[in-house]
């Protein structure tokens, strides 16, 4: 099946592709609201149970360490402290925990790696995850909801940004709606065959992708990945991220960079979608450079390209005042599709 066929399954109709570079890590403890509010760029304190939303951590100078969605746990006991499910990239969570471990101090909190699903405990290395992409995702999933998922996973109903907790066969799984790619679902689950589910949706109509299909979708998307477009040097602002921002929840590490460079207004360069006449870079980074009034100048640089049917598609950042500039890259010239 060629890249083309895939991302138009996409954009027209419904895809599925496994998860194996996922990680969780549960937070507990009657000060873990408080805490882990203090600890990330977005609100934790305002999530209602089985709500998420997406996160940086940061340095004390500001910049990104990780990023991760938190959600509130939606089964918590009737009497009892809010807990916390954060999901990230598996390559940053040893980052992330010995981070976090750091600034627990007179703290009742706790992390654990094995994750407690309905009121069992889980070993993440035994969960198998699967993801549901495109415009009737949403569609596909009501109706494998209703005719599987509704006995797999006891769920009623699925908002964007939540996570609701199931069993099939008294084995424990669970779903998450992640803020990062519009309609785009996932599954979750310790029950052996979770394939039997999976071709659920490939009945009704969804394809699997293969993995040259999901990075152009990232790309085309404009999704940027911790450890490839954002990296320990950038600023949170610089991302482009607003929605892992919030500016009224109280203090947090790294917060006084943040409010500083929103009260000057805006960062200098910024990250942008990117379409390239020339060749694939084949080292990323790959430097930008513009000219203006005759100078040859740094710009920024690009962090993912692909080639996407007849056009070069990337992801990098520019720096403010050269987004009209004519600009080069080494293998050919480089034209910003996001207005700066």
């Amino acid at each position: 099946m060629s890249l083309e066929t895939e991302l138009e399954a996409i954009r027209t109709g419904a895809a599925i592709y496994p998860l194996t570079d996922r990680a969780f890590l549960r937070i507990t403890g009657s000060d873990a609201t408080r805490w882990l509010n203090g600890m990330v760029t977005n609100s934790i304190q305002d999530l209602k149970p089985g709500e998420g939303n997406y996160n940086f951590l940061l340095n004390a100078q500001g910049r990104i360490q990780g990023d991760a969605t938190i959600y509130r746990e939606y089964r918590e006991p009737e009497t009892g402290d809010a807990r916390y499910l954060l999901e990230t990239d598996a390559s940053q969570l040893d980052t992330i925990e010995q981070l976090f471990d750091k600034f627990i101090i007179m703290d009742d909190v706790e992390l654990s790696r094995t994750l407690l699903i309905h009121d069992k405990d889980v070993p993440q290395d035994l969960l198998q995850g699967f993801v549901v992409v495109g415009k009737k995702a949403a569609e596909l999933f009501g109706n494998v909801m209703c005719d599987v998922l509704n006995e797999f996973l006891l769920i009623d109903a699925l908002e964007p940004g939540s996570l609701e907790w199931g069993t099939h066969d008294r084995t424990p799984s669970f779903t998450l709606a992640p803020h990062a790619i519009a309609d785009t679902f996932e599954v979750w689950s310790s029950y052996p065959d979770l394939d039997t589910v999976r071709s659920e949706f490939v009945k009704l109509g969804a394809i699997k992708l293969s993995p040259a299909a999901i990075e152009a979708h990232r790309i085309l998307s404009g999704t940027p990945k911790f450890g490839v477009d954002i990296r320990e040097k950038d600023l949170p602002q610089e991302t482009n991220q607003t929605h892992a921002l919030h500016f009224n929840k109280g203090c947090y590490l790294g917060q006084e960079i943040v409010e500083r460079i929103r009260s000057r207004g805006q960062v200098h360069r910024v990250f942008t979608q990117f379409t390239l006449t020339g060749t694939v870079p084949t080292e990323l980074p790959a430097p930008l450079e513009a000219t203006l009034a005759g100078q040859t100048r740094p710009a920024g640089d690009i962090t993912s390209a692909m080639q996407i049917g007849d056009t070069i598609h990337a992801l990098g950042y520019l720096r403010r005042e050269f987004a009209t500039a004519p600009l080069t890259y080494p293998g050919g010239t480089a034209t910003p599709t996001t207005k700066l």
